[in-house]
């Protein structure tokens, strides 16, 4: 056994239930990913169920028996939902007014936004149960669907150029320097022959971009099966990796080796992202431009057809 798997070996066994320093070290270097991966890929998924259940649900239920849009809960639930969306521009105000910082911290308005953002169309569409009107009534329907879709795909944009939901963006530097950090501290898996060249073969064929503007536009849109196809890739490097250096080594390596190969494919798996996102930065960058333009004329026309829905049913 060599010396860099002796000693990693002999950090698992003496303290089996503290990190090692090498994991230590991969850990921080990667933590802006790993909070953020957390925050995206559980929670977001959790609620998309529930609302998808819940509007599932509404459609099929035949709600109109007991829900009509004119009085009682049908009518309540039109202002309660109206008044969510109204309350979107809170979130506006509080990013761009310095003086309104006592409203609260912006990360939590963030968070609170995204949730009328869902709701709000959520009780609108109960509301109306699920069906169109009159035409004012469509009018302000269909660009709340608009608007609503449209913040769907803004939120997934954003995810991709915050590490944090917290306001605050990452710069390219900034994700280079992780990026770098992680290739640097590779000595968790030093002792592994040949996986280093293997990940970074898979680097270049599955995450770096391509030249060629359609190329780069393939690139973009296909990531998600891109990265499960790297993953793969290199989680079955590291199973023959592993397996070579326990026959080869010592039978020490193989008593271990599921929790070496754990470690390696953490830092594998953090390196692989950590390149998607700097690959992929300056094109979410100017997708979230683009739309952040095109948003903001949406949401108020949004506004204005709402305000003449609601004067139209109270004065006809």
């Amino acid at each position: 056994m060599n010396a860099a798997a002796k000693k990693i070996v002999a950090a698992k066994g003496a303290r089996a239930h503290a990190p090692s320093a090498a994991r230590a070290r991969v850990r921080a270097a990667a933590a802006p990913f790993t909070a953020a991966r957390d925050v995206r890929l559980r929670w977001p998924l959790i609620w998309t169920v529930v609302v998808a259940a819940v509007i599932y649900w509404g459609m099929h239920a035949h709600l109109e028996r007991y829900i009509t849009p004119q009085r009682g809960i049908g009518y309540a639930l039109g202002i309660i939902g109206g008044s969510m969306m109204l309350l979107l521009l809170v979130y506006s105000a509080r990013k761009r007014i310095s003086w309104l910082r006592w409203l609260g911290a912006l990360p939590k308005w963030f968070e609170f936004h995204m949730f009328l953002g869902v709701v709000g169309p959520v009780l609108v569409l109960f509301h109306a149960n699920f069906r169109f009107g009159a035409t004012n009534s469509n009018v302000a329907l269909v660009s709340m669907l608009v608007v609503a879709a449209s913040g769907v795909i803004g939120r997934y944009i954003y995810t991709r150029l915050h590490a944090q939901l917290d306001g605050k963006e990452d710069t390219l530097e900034q994700l280079k320097a992780v990026g770098e950090r992680l290739r640097a501290q590779s000595v968790s898996i030093e002792f592994l022959p040949g996986l280093l060249d293997a990940i970074g073969d898979v680097e270049k064929r599955l995450i770096e971009p391509p030249k060629g503007r359609f190329a780069r536009t393939v690139h973009l849109f296909t990531a998600a099966f891109r990265m499960a196809r790297a993953r793969h890739l290199v989680r079955r490097e590291i199973n023959m990796a592993v397996r070579r250096a326990a026959t080869r080594d010592s039978p020490m390596v193989a008593r271990h080796a599921r929790r070496l190969a754990a470690l390696a494919r953490r830092y594998a798996y953090r390196r692989l992202d950590a390149g998607r996102r700097v690959t992929e930065y300056k094109a979410y960058a100017r997708m979230f431009s683009w739309w952040h333009v095109l948003h903001i004329p949406l949401f108020f026309m949004l506004l204005t057809a709402g305000i003449v829905h609601v004067i139209a049913i109270n004065l006809y």
